[in-house]
C-alpha cells in the first residue's frame, strides 16, 4: 500500500485548474483513501536523497502529474460468455496501465446481466485481480431480446449503475417506454444507443460517397438521429434519467443540444476513435475501422469535437471491444465491430489537447469526472475522503502503440504505430499500486 505521494503536479477537473509549476503537493493516503493534500515540504533538491531513505510505500512525483484514476463508460470485458476474447483480469490490468481505474460493464447477447447472479458473478471474478473497479449496466430486456423487461429492481439491489439493451432491437416504442417508466420508479439510469434497425438495415459503413465508392452497404445517419429523436421524446414523456451512448454525427449533436435546453435529464458520450476517423479510413477495406456507429464524415467528426469543447456531450468514452484476431481478417462486412480502446483513451482524448479543441483540465473532466457523475459515483476528483484511485503521469514521455507491448487480448486498433505524447507511470487503486511501469 502506497502512504504518500509527494512532490507532484497536481490537475483536478473539479477546480478547473492545474496547480502552478512551481508549487508541488503531497498527497497522505490512510486506509485507502485521500486524507490530507497539502503544500509539498520537501524541497525538489532533496528529493534524490530522500527517496534512498523512504519507505517503498511513499512516491516521489517530482516533475510529474497527478490527477484522478480515469472513468471509462463503455467497456466489453467478454467475461463471463465471451472469454475466448478477452478476460476481466486481462482487461483490468490493460485499463491500469492507461489509468483507467474504474470500468463500465457493458452487457451483451453473449453476456448477460439478466440478474443478481449475473452480477455478483462478475465483482467475484474481477476481485481475483482487483486492478480496476467495475460499475455493471443491466439487462434492460430478458437476455437482451426486446420483448420482455428485466428485473430492474433486483438489478438495482445489486448495485447495477444503470440498464441497456446494447446494439439490440427492442420490439417497438412501448417496449422502451414501459421500461423508461419501470426504470425511473427504481432511479435507475437508461442507456440508450440511438439506432433505428429498420433504417441501418445490414449497413456496415457511413451513407455518403466513400460508401458508394467501395460498394458496401450503408448506414444513413437517420438511423441514429431518428432513434434519438424518439427517445427524446419518450424522456420528456416519462422523465427517466437518460444517457445516450455513442453518438456519432452532427444531427445528433443538435438534438442533444436542444433537448439539454428543453431541461431534459440527459447526458450523452462519444468513442474516442470518432474523434480522429472517418469513413474515408475504410477505403482500402480495413476491418480495423469495422465500427458501430460506423465512422462518419469529417463534418461529424468536427461537430462531435466541438460538442464536446462547448458542453453537448458530456464525456469521451473507449468503447472497448477486444477480439481475437480471426474476429478481423473476414471480408469487411463480415468482421465484427469494434476497436481495442482501453491504452488509447487518455492518449487520444490528450491528442485533443495538442491540436487546440480544448484544454487539458477539460480533457481529464471529460474522462473523469463526467463520467462518473453520469455513473453516480465518487471518482473522478482530488478530494480528502474519497478513494485514492491515482494515476501518476509523465507529461514529458514519447511512445508508440505496439501491438506486441499492447496488454489487452485485443490488438484491433486502427492506431497501431502510432506515436503519442505523456504516459502513465503508476496508477493506484484504493491506495494499492496495481501498475508501474517500471
Amino acid at each position: 500500500m502506497i502512504d504518500k505521494i509527494f512532490n507532484a503536479r497536481l490537475l483536478d477537473p473539479a477546480k478547473q485548474a492545474i496547480h502552478s509549476d512551481d508549487q508541488s503537493y503531497d498527497i497522505n493516503i490512510t486506509a485507502g483513501k485521500i486524507s490530507e493534500i497539502s503544500l509539498s515540504h520537501l524541497k525538489p533538491n532533496f528529493s534524490k536523497n530522500i527517496q534512498n531513505t523512504l519507505s517503498k510505500s511513499y512516491i516521489d512525483a517530482k516533475e510529474k502529474l497527478v490527477f484522478a484514476g480515469l472513468v471509462d463508460l463503455a467497456t466489453y470485458l467478454r467475461e463471463p460468455g465471451a472469454s475466448y476474447k478477452a478476460s476481466i483480469k486481462s482487461e483490468t490490468y490493460a485499463a491500469a496501465s492507461a489509468g483507467i481505474t474504474t470500468l463500465c460493464f457493458q452487457p451483451e447477447p453473449r453476456v448477460l446481466v439478466n440478474n443478481t447472479a449475473n452480477v455478483n458473478l462478475i465483482h467475484e471474478i474481477n476481485q481475483r485481480s482487483a486492478t480496476a473497479h467495475i460499475e455493471v449496466i443491466g439487462n434492460l430486456t430478458q437476455d437482451l431480446k426486446g420483448e420482455t423487461l428485466s428485473n430492474m429492481g433486483g438489478l438495482k439491489q445489486a448495485n447495477c449503475v444503470g440498464v441497456s439493451n446494447g446494439l439490440q432491437p427492442l420490439k417497438d416504442l412501448h417496449t422502451l417506454h414501459m421500461a423508461m417508466k419501470y426504470a425511473s420508479t427504481h432511479d435507475l439510469k437508461v442507456f440508450i444507443h440511438p439506432l433505428e434497425h429498420s433504417l441501418a438495415q445490414k449497413g456496415c459503413v457511413h451513407a455518403g460517397s466513400v460508401a458508394t465508392r467501395v460498394g458496401l452497404p450503408s448506414i444513413p445517419v437517420a438511423a441514429e438521429s431518428a432513434a434519438l429523436a424518439q427517445a427524446l421524446t419518450l424522456v420528456e414523456a416519462t422523465g427517466a434519467k437518460t444517457h445516450f451512448c455513442r453518438l456519432s454525427s452532427a444531427a445528433s449533436v443538435k438534438l442533444i443540444e436542444y433537448g439539454k435546453k428543453q431541461g431534459l435529464p440527459i447526458t450523452a458520450d462519444v468513442a474516442a476513435h470518432q474523434l480522429f476517423l472517418t469513413d474515408i479510413d475504410i477505403m482500402h477495406f480495413n476491418p480495423l475501422c469495422h465500427t458501430y456507429p460506423p465512422l462518419r464524415s469529417e463534418r461529424d467528426k468536427n461537430a462531435l469535437r466541438q460538442g464536446l469543447a462547448d458542453g453537448v456531450i458530456d464525456a469521451i468514452c473507449s468503447d472497448h471491444q477486444p477480439h481475437e484476431i480471426d474476429a478481423k481478417l473476414a471480408p469487411f462486412q463480415q468482421t465484427e465491430i469494434g476497436i481495442s480502446g482501453l491504452e488509447t483513451l487518455l492518449p487520444l482524448t490528450l491528442k485533443l489537447v495538442e491540436e487546440g479543441v480544448f484544454d487539458l483540465s477539460h480533457a481529464l473532466k471529460l474522462i473523469s469526472l463526467n463520467p462518473a457523475k453520469i455513473l453516480n459515483i465518487d471518482a473522478g476528483q482530488l478530494r480528502c475522503g474519497s478513494n485514492a484511485d491515482l494515476v501518476i503521469f509523465d507529461p514529458d514521455a514519447f511512445w508508440c502503440l505496439e501491438a506486441e507491448l499492447m496488454l489487452s487480448d485485443g490488438k484491433n486498433t486502427p492506431f497501431l504505430g502510432q506515436w503519442f505524447s505523456g504516459e502513465v507511470i503508476n496508477t493506484l487503486l484504493a491506495g494499492k499500486m496495481v501498475y508501474s511501469k517500471n
